[in-house]
């Protein structure tokens, strides 16, 4: 099975981010791709909040997603959005949202990027994801093409409990759409991308951004695909563009038959004992 790749630098307009991934979508179904994944964030990154509030609306009003969900229809191809900003129903924060779209047009899953990225870094950056955004409630899961797939998003993969749960659920693909900065893109992005593939004996596609956006961030790339060994079958590297890998899901058998840790594993439920 082949599947698409879209690494992106997205700026501040959401219909010109919308454009482009709906022209990736017509190119990853020309060349046979059965489903397509962008990065956290696809359709808009500004971290101006001020400016970016007027173009965070409710989901059911935001066109662009319409526009990505059109571009699925037309083109038959399941599509992962990636992630992007809406305004969330329970108040008046954003919610960072990610949906996996039907051939149909029809968005099959949503889930709520649940950890939030509030932290100083030693170059000088400080980001303060609560301020603006609510964290979601919990994993979640659809089925896909490519068996059932785990969703979460960029801050989400330091947190191994959330990949446990996906274990336990029987994931066979987790997708972790990211904008990682370039010193923790550097230090810990290809560590923990394969950690996580290897645990779960899953594969990952891990869509990203990379450059300098339009907000004047910088983001690492490097959007990969990681088969249930840990392999990296695609590596993006730095800029822009479409890639591509060929995924054998009989690897899923094959690793978890080498190394059994469903069947090896115990339920710890017990606290510490701390001497």
């Amino acid at each position: 099975m082949k599947i698409a790749v879209h690494q992106m630098c997205s700026g501040v307009s959401t219909n010109a981010n919308a454009r482009a991934m709906a022209e990736a979508i017509y190119q990853a179904s020309a060349e046979g791709a059965a489903m397509y994944f962008a990065p956290e964030m696809s359709i808009l990154i500004d971290r101006d909040r001020g400016r970016a509030a007027s173009n965070v609306v409710a989901e059911s009003e935001s066109e662009a997603i319409s526009q990505v969900a059109e571009a699925a229809k037309r083109h038959k191809i399941w599509v992962h959005l990636g992630s992007v900003p809406v305004r969330s129903e329970e108040g008046t924060k954003f919610a960072n949202r990610s949906m996996v779209i039907d051939p149909d047009g029809i968005i099959r899953a949503r889930y709520d990027k649940m950890h939030m990225f509030d932290v100083d870094l030693a170059t000088g950056e400080y980001w303060r994801e609560s301020a603006a955004y609510l964290g979601g409630g919990g994993p979640v899961a659809v089925e896909t093409p490519m068996g059932l797939m785990g969703l979460s998003i960029c801050y989400d993969l330091r947190f191994p409990d959330l990949y446990s749960a996906y274990v336990k659920a029987g994931v066979d693909v987790l997708a972790i759409p990211s904008a990682f900065t370039v010193p923790t893109g550097q230090a810990h992005w290809h560590i923990l991308v394969r950690a996580r593939a290897i645990e779960a004996q899953a594969f990952v596609i891990a869509a990203a951004q990379s450059g300098r956006h339009q907000d004047g961030r910088e983001t690492f790339g490097h959007s990969l695909v990681v088969d249930p060994w840990g392999e990296i079958l695609l590596d993006m590297e730095a800029g822009e563009g479409l890639g591509f890998a060929e995924i054998d899901l009989s690897r899923i058998q094959e690793v978890r038959a080498q190394i059994p840790v469903r069947t090896n594993g115990r339920n710890i439920d017990m606290a510490v004992r701390h001497f």
